[in-house]
């Protein structure tokens, strides 16, 4: 996958994540995107491990699931830790 499939998966990612679990601030267009971009690092690593296979081959809907999952996660455990 290339860069930009990667930025663009990211940013859409980090979108779905914040609009499903909304924030009462708003954090920027860079940690939306870094939120997608590592969420969808996460998802794909763990689907890898649960044995979903796919690949992360482009923007499809493989892709944008996996990483807005991800994303779920990663803005769950960060309000977790914050909160602490």
């Amino acid at each position: 996958m290339s860069i930009i499939s990667w930025i663009l998966v990211g940013l859409l990612a980090g979108f779905l994540a914040k609009f499903i679990i909304p924030t009462k601030r708003h954090k920027g267009l860079l940690r939306t995107l870094l939120l997608g971009v590592i969420g969808g690092l996460l998802g794909g690593y763990i689907g890898q491990k649960l044995g979903f296979g796919g690949e992360l081959s482009g923007l499809n809907e493989y892709s944008i699931i996996t990483a807005t999952l991800g994303a779920l996660l990663v803005l769950i455990l960060q309000r977790f830790f914050a909160e602490k």
